[in-house]
């Protein structure tokens, strides 16, 4: 091997010109000590690729963390070969037995497998999070519109059909990875985009506001939602005396804990949920010139919820409610889908719009003053391959920005610059947490960082710093697809511990939320606040909330406080005069019922001839026919995919009834009307449940006349005729408004 003096080293540095190996003899192409042809330290100026690794350098083979050639299908990243091997790939004959001093005998401590199996066991576990612990989370695309090409220079935004490569996290915030699904709670809606001009995450939530104005508030609040340390319960609830305490006395939390007291708080499915990035973002286009935007996800199926006893079951029949809905949505090809819509608004230097500040996250900006101009599709098309390495080693971070899109300065937003990249150096266990594939860019890095925990990346160079001549000068600046920091003016000011006035205003918004509500929707909202503050145990909680509850609409507050059995406090404060916004409202339009699921009943026969026509039709309609039969396997030919045991109403949009199936021989006898004691009891219930949860039914045949013996069948929403066809048609009708809430008028105007 050949040897150099720091000189030698010098003159043999490739030049960054032209790639030539510098001698002696050759003039290099930077600039040098005058008349010597001698080069100097200085950074080469010509940009280039990274230096090919010195011929006396080795470096391992390029491969997957298992050893999988690259280029290797992609089973082969996760395990490959037949046989069962160490994690050294050395071949095991046997992993049922430890090493031992004879049959009888103790463990040796040589068993070199048996030490690395456990161990790893012993450490499957990271630390989850501490807050949206319980996670979902899938694969897909995102298809641009190309609309806002006058808004962005950011490419995956403004290049009509440009596809992107996602990742989508949904979750709960409140709960642990153990809870169940459909609990009253915000959900994330995190999205990871793998742009070629590097990730950007939009990290938002399924409700556009936040509880706190300022970053410094979140570990208060979520200390206060999160369980009583005393006790660690209740678990994932916000109904106890720690988080009305919080809210009652700080105030500005009013109008998210409004939008969690409706029906947004338990959504039908990660499907018919909306997704908002809370913040205001700046956009910035080619020229430089930039506007403010807020962005929206619409779910393609609208807007959707869960009634509170739909939720309640759900959380003990099926914890798995949500999550189960998203992967069986992808299997069955009903792919979940959303349109991308910005609100936009000029960039001026006072931040505002139609009065409203756009950096304070507790308030929104009504579509109807700015509506919502979609720019893209979103289409999850494919689950994990593996949960851990995948949905829970996902790293989201705001500060995961592309050229064309920038940040604000919204307090809650700048704090969580910091905090989103701070927490993962715990769970994920230093600071290479990119470098896990779920959170591998797809763009070239070169980023000159170095060492640490779990560094796969083997580095070629040896100058890891700018300048540098040493490595030819690379990495290398560039202004082409590079991201500008807007060049904001920043206001000389002192330094003070303070929020602007205008986010001093804690009410008007929560009205206009309240009053942009259909009567269904305030009948739901005031039996959550009466349903959460009922499970405090301190009076001055509940009447301070009251007191809250007033200064947003005396009719909410003397409803809540009936329910309460306490008074109704005055307002302390006028009330806000607000224009109502029918946007928020889930209630009053027509949505698509693609992938929406249809239970249909049939007994031991298989119900009539018409089911199987009437279960292709479904099909072919793009909506999921589950049949509901006495047993599994097969009944007149059919498949059956739930059996009276296991179907429950919480499962289905809408319920045929093609039977009237009797009673099974070990199933106890219905209790009650006799109207109906001749069918079997878990199809009462079914039924009788799919008509409280304001759910349409339909039944031709003999399930007509069993919905004519149980009084349903001139309610509304309850359809029965002859012809089946008939039947799923008004029924198909009937599910585009989601449910049949005429059935249950509401008690409030």
């Amino acid at each position: 091997m050949e040897s150099h003096t720091p000189a030698e080293a010098v003159k043999n540095t490739v030049s960054a010109g032209t790639g030539e190996a510098m001698t002696g003899e050759k003039k290099p192409d930077v600039p040098g000590k005058p008349g010597t042809g001698e080069p100097t330290l200085a950074e080469p100026t010509t940009p280039r690729g990274p230096l090919p690794p010195d011929p006396a350098q080795g470096r391992p083979d390029t491969r997957t963390p298992t050893g999988a050639e690259t280029g290797a299908p992609p089973t082969a990243y996760g395990q490959q070969g037949a046989f069962l091997t160490t994690a050294q790939g050395a071949r095991l004959r046997d992993t049922d037995h430890s090493l031992k001093a004879g049959p009888r005998g103790p463990i040796l401590l040589q068993d070199h497998h048996f030490r690395e199996k456990i161990t790893h066991f012993d450490h499957e576990r990271i630390p989850e999070r501490v807050v949206h612990a319980r996670g979902a989370g899938a694969h897909g695309v995102f298809t641009s519109y190309g609309s806002a090409a006058n808004l962005t220079c950011a490419g995956f935004l403004r290049e009509k059909g440009k596809e992107t490569e996602v990742f989508v996290r949904f979750s709960t915030v409140l709960g642990s990875r153990g809870s169940a699904d459909t609990v009253r709670d915000t959900r994330g809606f995190a999205t990871k985009f793998y742009t070629d001009e590097g990730t950007f995450d939009l990290v938002g939530n399924n409700m556009p506001v936040f509880f706190i104005q300022d970053a410094i508030k979140f570990p208060d609040i979520v200390h206060a939602a999160k369980w009583h340390p005393d006790r660690e319960i209740p678990q994932a609830q916000s109904a106890h005396d720690t988080f009305w305490d919080f809210v009652s006395l700080h105030t500005e939390a009013q109008h998210h804990t409004m939008w969690n007291m409706s029906d947004r708080g338990i959504p039908r499915s990660f499907r018919t949920m909306e997704g908002f990035g809370v913040h205001t973002f700046r956009l910035v286009d080619d020229a430089g010139g930039t506007v403010l935007v807020k962005f929206h996800w619409k779910p393609k199926l609208g807007v959707h919820s869960l009634v509170w006893e739909e939720a309640q079951l759900a959380s003990g029949v099926d914890p798995d409610f949500h999550r189960r809905d998203l992967y069986d949505s992808i299997e069955a090809g009903a792919y979940p889908e959303w349109e991308l819509g910005l609100q936009v608004f000029p960039d001026t230097p006072e931040e505002t719009f139609a009065g409203i500040d756009l950096l304070d996250p507790t308030k929104v900006v009504p579509e109807e003053l700015a509506p919502v101009q979609p720019v893209g599709k979103l289409v999850l098309n494919r689950a994990p391959t593996n949960f851990h390495a995948e949905v829970e080693q996902v790293a989201f971070h705001l500060g995961n920005l592309v050229p064309g899109i920038d940040v604000t300065n919204d307090p809650l937003l700048q704090g969580r610059l910091f905090s989103y990249l701070d927490t993962q150096l715990t769970r994920l266990a230093g600071p290479n947490f990119p470098q896990i594939p779920i959170n591998r860019p797809h763009a070239p890095v070169n980023d000159m960082l170095r060492d640490g925990f779990h560094q796969h990346a083997v580095h070629s160079g040896v100058a890891p710093y700018k300048p540098n001549s040493l490595d030819g000068g690379n990495p290398f600046p560039t202004g082409e697809n590079a991201f500008l920091d807007v060049p904001v003016t920043v206001t000389e000011a002192p330094k003070v511990r303070d929020l602007p006035v205008s986010f001093k205003d804690h009410f008007s918004q929560v009205r206009l939320f309240w009053l942009s509500m259909s009567p269904v929707e305030r009948e739901h909202i005031i039996r959550a606040y009466t349903f959460e503050l009922s499970k405090c145990y301190h009076q001055e909680i509940r009447e301070r909330q009251l007191l809250c509850l007033a200064n947003i609409d005396p009719v909410l507050c003397e409803r809540v406080a009936a329910g309460l059995g306490l008074p109704a406090p005055e307002p302390a404060i006028p009330l806000a005069d607000v224009t109502p916004s029918p946007a928020l409202s889930q209630i009053g339009r027509q949505w698509p019922a693609d992938g929406r699921i249809i239970g249909i009943v049939v007994d031991e026969t298989g119900g009539d001839d018409a089911v199987a026509g009437i279960r292709e039709t479904i099909a072919g309609a793009g909506l999921v026919p589950l049949i509901i039969a006495p047993r599994g396997g097969k009944v007149g030919g059919l498949t059956v995919h739930r059996t009276f045991a296991t179907a429950r109403s919480i499962e289905y949009d809408a319920l045929l009834l093609a039977a009237a199936p009797p009673p099974a021989a070990d199933v106890a006898p219905a209790r009650g009307s006799s109207r109906t004691a001749d069918v079997d009891p878990r199809v009462n219930m079914l039924v009788d449940e799919c008509w409280r949860h304001a759910k349409a039914i339909g039944g031709w045949g003999a399930g007509a006349e069993l919905l004519r013996r149980s009084g349903l069948a001139d309610t509304p929403g309850v359809v029965t005729q002859e012809s089946a066809t008939g039947v799923l048609a008004a029924v198909q009708q009937l599910m585009a408004e989601h449910r049949v809430w005429e059935r249950f008028p509401a008690t409030v105007a």
